[in-house]
């Protein structure tokens, strides 16, 4: 909620039956609740012309204007925190993960079938998701000029040298582990873009639904000199690549005979996500110690901060990101308080850090 009151959603999709189905799911909530629905962005501009929502769920495909031009127009000129709300098509993978680039706070997958098994949990996360954009409002405008800073290195070139290290990987010594929710997509471009070679290999969990992941982790690998893929059960964890969870799974560490490796399981939700950060930064406590680098970047609620403690625990170096430079401070406050983290770091201070941190 916000100062007590109900957050109010704007919902703005042309099917009926979604905006039906959505509305019932949000309404339930009592910290949420339907201010208004729209069929088209200039129905949503005439509703928030007598109220301003606290949060809007935007789709993308619509008639008149599309959602990616209606996010645009919405970040430059009344900058309000937007959830985007995407069908499965690959083609709405890429322009959801576009919708990040251009200031979107989350990506949500449409609701299956209400008598899916899957339901429940796709429910939850998108309450924790409406929820945790609303608590951005205070870092919109930390977003806003998040954004402009990547768009100043934008589409770099890799050179043939940087694609030549990009396939040669080693096995890693060491593993870094990061961990990231509301925010997390632009913060973690941000360090892709400008991070050097010659890492260890990294495993990210970045809360996001499995359908968009894939799109993700491609996107970072056009901008960054690190190789960048969606996560696989059983491969070698190498030097200079970063494994992106597939967010329908938990991601976990491995080791097996002095080899790291990636491990993809099932399981239920922990603190209210799958991926959550908490199983990744367990596995890399139990299998790596100090081995490992954990990070904890910007969200909302506590999902991370017991399981980078354990790594702090068992030696491994822990970073929470500061108040300042986070959109949501949730997360990394949460392990701040549990006194996991050895340093607290801005974006850029963490950049710094890794960008000194040898394999």
């Amino acid at each position: 909620m916000i100062s007590g009151k109900p957050i109010k959603v704007l919902l703005v999709d042309d099917s009926a039956m979604v905006t039906k189905v959505v509305s019932h799911i949000i309404n339930e909530d009592k910290e949420l609740t339907v201010m208004g629905v729209a069929a088209n962005p200039y129905e949503a501009v005439e509703i928030m012309k007598r109220e301003k929502p606290d949060v809007i769920l935007l789709d993308i495909e619509m008639p008149r204007m599309d959602g990616l031009t209606f996010l645009r127009k919405i970040m430059t000129q009344h900058p309000i925190p937007v959830v985007i709300f995407s069908g499965v098509a690959p083609k709405n993978s890429r322009n959801a993960v576009k919708a990040l680039e251009y200031g979107a706070v989350a990506v949500l997958q449409k609701p299956k079938s209400i008598l899916s098994p899957e339901f429940q949990e796709t429910k939850i996360r998108f309450l924790e998701a409406l929820k945790g954009a609303a608590a951005s409002v205070t870092g919109l405008p930390l977003l806003r000029r998040r954004i402009h800073d990547v768009s100043i290195f934008a589409e770099n070139e890799i050179t043939e040298l940087e694609k030549h290290q990009k396939a040669t990987l080693l096995p890693s010594r060491k593993v870094i582990v990061l961990g990231a929710s509301t925010g997390g997509t632009q913060a973690i471009e941000f360090l892709m873009r400008n991070i050097k070679t010659d890492l260890p290999g990294m495993l990210i969990t970045q809360h996001m639904p499995g359908e968009f992941t894939r799109a993700f982790a491609e996107r970072l690998n056009t901008i960054s000199k690190l190789h960048i893929q969606e996560a696989e059960d059983g491969e070698i964890v190498h030097n200079n690549t970063v494994y992106i969870g597939n967010g329908f799974y938990h991601i976990l560490l491995e080791k097996e005979q002095n080899t790291y490796k990636v491990r993809i399981k099932d399981g239920p939700l922990v603190n209210r996500h799958k991926p959550s950060v908490d199983v990744l930064f367990r596995s890399a406590a139990r299998q790596a110690g100090p081995q490992a680098l954990g990070i904890l970047l910007t969200g909302m609620g506590n999902d991370g901060a017991k399981g980078l403690l354990e790594m702090k625990e068992a030696g491994a170096i822990t970073i929470a990101q500061d108040e300042k430079s986070s959109v949501v401070f949730g997360m990394p406050r949460a392990a701040i308080q549990l006194g996991a983290a050895q340093y607290i770091l801005s974006l850029n201070e963490i950049l710094k850090f890794l960008n000194h941190y040898t394999p």
